[in-house]
C-alpha cells in the first residue's frame, strides 16, 4: 500500500485511455496513399526474383509440393490495381503491395505470389524488371478512364518485347464495373482488345468483389495452358502462338450471368 495514491491511478488510467483512443483512431483513419508505407522497389524486385518459397499458411512438408505462380498486376495509375489485389488476397476492400495466397484452382492447389505495381508506372526500368520475372499479367484498366484503357496496349507491347515472345499469358481486366454511370470504355471495346491480344477478358469490381477471384484464376489457367504448350514444343521450334480456343469460349460464355465475359 505504500506509495499508492488515487492520483497515480487516475494518471495511469488517463494514459491508458489516451493510448487506446490513439490506437483506435489510427485504425479508423488510414494513411493517405502518398503517405502509406510501401516496400522499397528493390525489395519488391528481390521478392519477385527469389525461388519458390513456402507459403505462410502451408506447412514445410506441404509447401515443397506446391506450384508457385508469379502474377503481376499491371495498369495505369488509379485504375484499382491495389484494391483488386487486396480484395482477392484478403477478401476485403482497402485503398492500398505484394501478396501471397494459397488457393484451389481446378482441383489443383496453387500458391500465388502477386505483385501489385502501384506507384511504379513512371519508372520504365523497374517496370521491365518485374516483367522479366512475372509468369502472367493482369492488364487492368478502369472503365471510367479512357486513358487507362489506351495504356493497356503499351503495357502489352512492352511485355512481349521484354519476354521476346509473340504471345505470353495475360488477362485483360476492366475494373470499377460498379461505376457504370461513369463509364467511358464500352464492354465491346475491352472484348475487342482482348481478342486482338488473343487472351481472356473480364469485367470486375474490387469494391463489390465481382469476378475478382475469376480474374486471377483465369490467369493461372492461362499460365498452365501456356506452360504445357511450351513443354510440348521441340527445342528450336517456334514459341507458342495465340491460343485458338478463345473464339469458341466466347460463344459458350455469351450467356454468362455473372458478368464474366471470356474471349
Amino acid at each position: 500500500m505504500s506509495g499508492w495514491t488515487p492520483t497515480k491511478d487516475l494518471e495511469k488510467e488517463a494514459k491508458q485511455g489516451q493510448h487506446s483512443n490513439m490506437s483506435k483512431a489510427s485504425r479508423r483513419l488510414p494513411l493517405p496513399r502518398s503517405l502509406a508505407p510501401r516496400p522499397a522497389a528493390a525489395e519488391q524486385n528481390a521478392r519477385l526474383a527469389r525461388p519458390q518459397a513456402a507459403h505462410a499458411y502451408a506447412t514445410p512438408r506441404l509447401a515443397q509440393f506446391l506450384r508457385e505462380y508469379k502474377l503481376v498486376v499491371v495498369g495505369g495509375g488509379g485504375v484499382g490495381k491495389s484494391a483488386l489485389t487486396i480484395q482477392f488476397i484478403q477478401s476485403h476492400f482497402v485503398d492500398e503491395d505484394s501478396y501471397r495466397k494459397q488457393c484451389m484452382i481446378d482441383e489443383e492447389v496453387a500458391l500465388l505470389d502477386v505483385l501489385d505495381t502501384a506507384g511504379q508506372e513512371e519508372y520504365s526500368a523497374m517496370r521491365e524488371q518485374y516483367m522479366r520475372t512475372g509468369e502472367g499479367f493482369l492488364l487492368v484498366y478502369s472503365i471510367t478512364s479512357r486513358n487507362s484503357f489506351d495504356e493497356i496496349s503499351t503495357f502489352h507491347q512492352q511485355i512481349l518485347r521484354v519476354k521476346d515472345k509473340d504471345y505470353f499469358p495475360v488477362v485483360v481486366v476492366a475494373n470499377k464495373a460498379d461505376l457504370e454511370h461513369e463509364r467511358q470504355v464500352g464492354t465491346h471495346e475491352g472484348q475487342a482488345l482482348a481478342k486482338h491480344f488473343g487472351c481472356r477478358f473480364i469485367e470486375t469490381s474490387a469494391k463489390q468483389r465481382m469476378n475478382v477471384d475469376e480474374a486471377f484464376h483465369d490467369l493461372v489457367r492461362e499460365i498452365r495452358r501456356y506452360n504445357k504448350e511450351q513443354a510440348a514444343v521441340r527445342p528450336g521450334a517456334a514459341a507458342a502462338s495465340k491460343p485458338a480456343q478463345f473464339q469458341e469460349e466466347q460463344t459458350q460464355s455469351a450467356g454468362c450471368c455473372t458478368g464474366c465475359v471470356i474471349l
